[in-house]
């Protein structure tokens, strides 16, 4: 097995390095690796029904989807991640494969005094409560295993950022299981800067495995995958399933209703309704958004591009690209 110790905090980097590893090394793998601030969601799942959009927009946080499913999960330089790499063992599922990868970081932190189990299917907790998330990507005879470690991340800006209004939407998507969670920190009995409990996973898990820095070629490959996928629109919003959003609120021409389709990131049917007051039909209004990204900055071009007036009465662009989120 080799062992990886990634420095660079790139979100859409670290994605991508996880989908090259995957796919082009033969040889059993164990990473590890932080992000800058950033939202991870889940294969299956809609990104904008697990985050506040606009929360992570105002704070430049970003959202990239992985491989993986299960739920998604905050990360930032307090949150330590973790990844196995290797061959799939013959009529093993996935509730063993979370047993067999996890039981070393369980190992690691039971030797420094950290009272750390398995619990549920994927989740590693301290006495009931949630510091690690794992998931699973299985490639042909290949399989990865990732998971976080709440080391000392920031809970204020966990919560934020996975607040959602799943009110809003109706998919069939994947939705993420809102546990209590603890950092690791709060439960050393010495303690340590993240940077040491990186060291000491090292130490501790990749002592006897072959330590491995990545070739030009590699990097080459890395950066080429997180430009064409893992930084796109297209993987992180619109790869999500298909859902339906309504919303309503009282505006300044009156009550307005919406609902509408999206599918592949796109909207496909949308009805307004409400009691403003119209000199146009707002059938009209509705086909200019048909096709339209659901996205703050493509709906609010499109918005401003018509005359609301003749649709709404007295209402403003923001006011109405809002009530789309």
């Amino acid at each position: 097995m080799i062992f990886i110790v990634d420095t660079q905090t790139d979100p859409y980097r670290n994605l991508a390095a996880e989908e090259h590893l995957l796919r082009n090394f033969a040889e059993p793998v164990f990473r590890l690796w932080r992000n800058a601030p950033c939202v991870v969601i889940g294969k299956n799942q809609n990104a904008l029904t697990e985050i506040d959009l606009d929360y992570v927009e105002a704070r430049g946080i970003k959202v990239v989807r992985r491989l993986s499913g299960g739920g998604a999960v905050f990360h930032d330089l307090g949150n330590v991640n973790f990844t196995f790499i290797d061959s799939r063992n013959r009529n093993e599922d996935t509730s063993a494969m979370f047993r067999r990868f996890t039981a070393p970081i369980i190992d690691a932190l039971r030797n420094i005094g950290v009272n750390a189990a398995l619990e549920g299917r994927n989740d590693l907790c301290i006495g009931g409560r949630k510091f690690s998330g794992n998931a699973i990507c299985v490639d042909r005879d290949r399989v990865l295993m990732h998971g976080t470690l709440l080391f000392s991340a920031s809970m204020p800006a966990l919560a934020g950022a996975l607040k959602n209004r799943p009110e809003k939407y109706s998919d069939k998507a994947v939705k993420s299981n809102v546990s209590r969670v603890t950092n690791i920190s709060s439960h050393l009995q010495k303690p340590m800067t993240v940077e040491e409990f990186i060291d000491y996973l090292g130490d501790y898990i990749g002592r006897q495995m072959a330590r491995h820095s990545y070739t030009e070629a590699d990097l080459a490959a890395i950066d080429a995958l997180a430009r064409s996928k893992y930084s796109t629109r297209e993987w992180n919003f619109a790869a999500s399933p298909r859902y339906t959003f309504s919303n309503s609120a009282k505006l300044s021409c009156g009550l307005v209703e919406v609902s509408f389709d999206v599918a592949a990131g796109a909207i496909t049917r949308l009805h307004i309704g409400g009691d403003f007051f119209f000199t146009k039909p707002i059938e009209e209004f509705c086909e200019c958004l048909i096709g339209c990204p659901h996205s703050k900055t493509k709906i609010a071009e499109a918005v401003s591009a018509t005359n609301l007036g003749d649709y709404f009465g007295n209402v403003s662009a923001s006011e109405l690209t809002e009530l789309f989120f």
